[in-house]
């Protein structure tokens, strides 16, 4: 075992856990009041969910077997016959990576929740999750991450989840924002429940995603370094971009835009940040950034789906740019990983091709299985909680809670009036000498 190796990517899975609880802030943050509960518990339920999901199927059909490349088989169901301590070929242990994975398992279905926050009944996304983690996540995972998946043998680059995660996550988003329909009453656009928290999330997020990027090298080396920087600065790219955009269109730059800019910077380079160079990582913000902004400004408003906080303008657009975009910038200079250049280093259309096709692959992939689990789920269970729950909002409806209970205390006090005066009749007597 390398010690080394190991508590990189040990600490690599806790920065991935924490991204979790960080996006329900960023989430919850960004809606309002009367839903804040209810997006922050559809985020953090993923975490338990998810890991029992994880080790019941989730690892051996992702890892263990092969079927026709596209997914793997049950024979380690519940984890058994796994040998936990057996070495990878960075040399850590099978349940460090195992660990390290479920976190990605985790992450991916919380960013679709964004999409039908304040609509969705909660049963009915539990059930989803359920089945969009068996049917679409863990294919997806064998596809691109296990030497046996189709696209691994096809040559294709995701370093950190291009694909896997955030293409994969953000077509989801979309699909369930078209099944599920329009919100009756769209919030004000300034109408966010925190913002302080949406910079919170935004703030975890960033710190989460080196272990998300650089920890997906799984050792210490130069490609965890290299990914570190590269997704620094893609980071720091679409932030600015997104701020100057905003001046550009409104006159003025807004917290929610440059938190945005930052997310956009982040999903962009996780497929190509140990790929790519300083300058490449430049390119990438830059363009997913532009890329998002224009959908979320320009075509979004045209498509009539009501992906409440951009899930898909901001993981689906920017992770197809930063999937399509790592052929035109790997280089076998940054990582000996990448056999042949992407485009701009000479090395041709094929890397390219196969980014297209992987992507592309991915978007009909998605989109189809999930409008089929969409359909079948529906007959089993309401989709969209009635008209009066989503009127009264979520918190109330679905959970019985309220995010602050101290405005219901404020409306108390300000209703109080003393005794005597609530009690007049009684008191009239004592205090009619007062009155002379």
């Amino acid at each position: 075992m390398n010690l080394a190796n190991t508590a990189f990517v040990l600490i690599a899975s806790i920065l991935v856990l924490f991204m979790t609880p960080g996006l329900a802030f960023f989430y919850g943050g960004l809606v309002s009041e009367k839903n804040v509960v209810n997006t922050m518990l559809s985020v953090f339920i993923m975490t338990g969910v998810a890991i029992l999901l994880w080790v019941f199927v989730g690892y051996s059909l992702s890892f263990s077997g092969n079927v026709l490349g596209v997914v793997g088989n049950l024979h380690h169901a519940f984890m058994a016959g796994v040998n936990l301590a057996s070495l990878t070929a960075s040399h850590i242990p099978v349940g460090v990576y195992s660990l390290f994975q479920m976190m990605f398992a985790i992450i991916t279905p919380a960013l679709f929740v964004g999409a039908v926050v304040g609509r969705i009944r909660f049963k009915f996304l539990l059930l989803f999750l359920l089945a969009w983690s068996v049917c679409i996540y863990y294919p997806m995972v064998h596809l691109v991450w296990s030497p046996a998946g189709w696209l691994a043998k096809l040559g294709v680059l995701d370093f950190a989840g291009g694909t896997v995660v955030h293409i994969n996550a953000g077509v989801t988003a979309l699909v369930l924002s078209a099944w599920l329909g329009p919100r009756l009453a769209k919030d004000h656009p300034g109408q966010h429940y925190n913002l302080p928290w949406v910079l919170l999330g935004t703030a975890i997020l960033w710190i989460g995603w080196y272990g998300f990027n650089a920890g997906s090298a799984l050792a210490v080396n130069d490609v965890a370094v290299q990914a570190a920087i590269t997704s620094t600065v893609a980071t720091a790219t679409a932030m600015v971009v997104w701020m100057f955009l905003d001046i550009w269109t409104s006159g003025k730059p807004t917290l929610v835009g440059v938190c945005t800019g930052t997310l956009c910077g982040l999903v962009a380079i996780t497929p190509a940040a140990g790929y790519v160079t300083v300058m490449g990582a430049v390119a990438i913000g830059t363009l997913a950034t532009l890329a998002s902004y224009g959908f979320i400004a320009l075509l979004k408003p045209k498509l009539g789906v009501d992906d409440a906080l951009d899930a898909f303008g901001c993981h689906g657009v920017s992770g197809i740019v930063g999937s399509i975009l790592t052929g035109v910038f790997a280089s076998k200079a940054v990582n000996p990983a990448v056999t042949q250049n992407g485009l701009i280093y000479g090395g041709g259309w094929h890397l390219l091709g196969i980014q297209l096709l992987a992507t592309g692959l991915t978007i009909v992939l998605v989109a189809a299985m999930g409008s089929g689990l969409i359909l079948l789920l529906r007959r089993l269970t309401p989709m969209r909680v009635d008209a009066a729950e989503e009127a009264m909002g979520l918190d109330q409806g679905e959970h019985g809670e309220q995010v602050d209970y101290t405005v219901g205390l404020s409306e108390k006090l300000t209703d109080y009036r003393p005794d005597q005066e609530l009690y007049a009749p009684e008191f009239k007597g004592q205090l009619q000498h007062l009155q002379k």
